[in-house]
């Protein structure tokens, strides 16, 4: 409810809401509310106030107020779904805020699926539906992806998105699991834009096309990554950045992954990332540390892991004592030991503060750092960046003990800042050490991106590769223009039994196929934007 003002749901607005649906409820046959702009804004208003004193709350208190807006806004939920289903127990109901994160967990019983919306040239980015996909499609509804038909967003009339860029947009919108919806604004003559829908029907005709390879498909994934917004109170759609870096890089790494968070299920997964930081208590440690005693792995960065007040490791199975914050920064890794593969034997520059962590007997250090001749402040001083490498040890970068791996720095907050190709790098090498073999192995260049999705009723995997690329054409956003062929790519996929035949679909053309151990090998000869490839059994 409201737009550019936000309506309190304890004010009477609540009641003139309620008899609004009603009224719409008993004069129509509804298929379904969307209810829209609909956010946790903490309050202060009279109402709210006397609410808030009644229950003990503070309203001084930032975080009580949050927490008491939230709570607002979970009962309010509930109430409005009560109303409709007891007029169309059939009915959709969704409640859009703009993001779909961990608090929508609590959500979930008002809700009957989920809308992604998410136009990349609106605000949201080519990052956001792939990071809110991979974790709605852990909670057990449909999801729905939301982009718009737009060059910019809402309310951009007598614009159109270039078709690649739909194309792109709907065709990840299959591979990672979701159903496809495109955006538009009526005119206020009322008539429909012609070329809008020419846009919009030639890319839905392949989406038909590529359907029966779709409907019912669940993600085959080896590694679970905590989201770090589960610890973030704050206004809507205000998402920590390591949350991008990890997608970004994860999916540029063709890793096959979900997000999760605190109440996930764990056993799912032979991996699991903490990225940069997640708050540990008691009950969560003790989850992670039954996780790893029962075969799971660990890939966990910089402040993850700690207590909630960030003073000591509660994850036993680190092995590490936790010192405080590193004493310089930048400073540099040396690259050496079993994670250099790929990399330069030098210093490499970890541009972000890292944490002071001591390991404790049996712990193996995989990368030592080291550090600057000084800090760069007002009174000292070097050059245009930061100060040079002393040459002298700065105690452990990289640190591994039994199926743990912890990384001192920030890599992923790092990723998503400038993209430190030796940072992914090492991120990569040390996946590829807890985890030699994964479900699907592309040999391709970055910019494409694989996923791999499981049909049961039809006996068969998917395999899905894109190569579209997002560029930094105009200041305000990205665009995709052009599809560029991309030749020979070769894949492996760790398959639980012998495959009869891989074909591409929807052509219906037959590839060649070799086994080799657990893994069905084919190569695939040309990738133009999109292509699906049906691995029967």
């Amino acid at each position: 409810p409201g737009f550019y003002r936000r309506l309190c749901y304890n004010t009477p607005y609540r009641e003139f809401l309620r008899r609004h649906v009603t009224e719409i409820c008993e004069m129509f046959d509804v298929d379904g509310f969307f209810f829209d702009i609909v956010h946790d804004i903490p309050c202060a208003c009279f109402y709210c106030r006397e609410l808030m004193r009644n229950k003990g709350i503070d309203p001084a208190n930032a975080e009580q107020r949050w927490r008491f807006a939230h709570q607002t806004m979970l009962d309010w939920q509930a109430e409005m779904t009560a109303l409709v289903r007891r007029y169309h127990p059939r009915a959709t109901i969704f409640y859009n805020a703009g993001h779909v994160g961990p608090r929508h967990r609590r959500m979930a019983p008002s809700f009957t699926h989920w809308e992604l919306e998410s136009l990349p040239s609106g605000g949201w980015g080519y990052l956001d539906f792939p990071l809110k996909i991979r974790y709605t499609r852990t909670l057990g509804l449909d999801s729905l992806g939301m982009t718009g038909k737009f060059h910019t967003s809402w309310g951009d009339f007598h614009s159109l998105k270039n078709r690649a860029a739909l194309e792109f947009e709907c065709f990840q919108m299959l591979a990672l699991g979701a159903k496809c919806s495109v955006g538009d604004q009526l005119h206020p003559a009322g008539r429909l834009d012609e070329a809008t829908y020419d846009l919009i029907g030639a890319v839905y005709r392949q989406v038909e096309a590529r359907e029966p390879w779709c409907r019912g498909a669940r993600a085959v994934t080896d590694v679970g990554v905590l989201t770090p917004e589960e610890f973030y109170i704050g206004p809507d759609r205000r998402i920590p950045p390591a949350c991008f870096g990890f997608t970004r890089m994860l999916s540029e790494l063709k890793v096959q992954f979900d997000v999760l968070d605190s109440k996930s299920d764990f056993s799912r997964y032979r991996v699991l990332v903490l990225p940069d930081r997640i708050e540990a208590d008691d009950e969560l440690a003790r989850k992670i540390d039954n996780y790893v005693s029962r075969g799971g792995s660990l890939l966990v960065s910089c402040a993850s892991g700690l207590d909630p007040k960030g003073e000591r490791f509660l994850l036993d199975c680190l092995g590490l004592d936790y010192l405080g914050d590193a004493d310089y920064s930048p400073d540099f890794l040396v690259i050496e030991g079993p994670l250099a593969e790929g990399l330069p034997k030098t210093e490499l520059v970890m541009y972000m503060r890292g944490k002071k962590v001591r390991p404790r007997a049996g712990a193996q250090v995989l990368m030592e750092t080291h550090v600057p001749y000084f800090n760069r402040t007002w009174d000292h001083f070097f050059s245009h960046r930061h100060t040079p490498s002393a040459g002298k040890p700065g105690g452990p970068g990289i640190v591994q003990n039994g199926r743990c791996i912890y990384f001192m720095h920030p890599v992923f907050e790092q990723y998503h800042a400038n993209a430190p190709l030796w940072v992914k790098r090492l991120v990569g090498n040390a996946l590829r050490r807890l985890l030699p073999d994964p479900v699907l192995d592309v040999k391709a260049p970055s910019s494409v991106l694989a996923a791999v999705n499981e049909q049961p009723g039809e006996n068969r995997w998917v395999v899905h590769l894109l190569h579209y690329i997002p560029e930094r054409r105009g200041q305000a956003f990205d665009v995709i223009e052009d599809v560029i062929p991309v030749t020979n790519i070769d894949v492996r996929v760790k398959t639980p039994r012998t495959v009869r035949r891989a074909v591409l679909v929807p052509e219906g053309r037959a590839l060649e196929t070799r086994r080799e151990g657990a893994y069905t090998l084919f190569r695939l000869p040309v990738l133009e934007g999109h292509q699906m490839i049906a691995l029967e059994f």
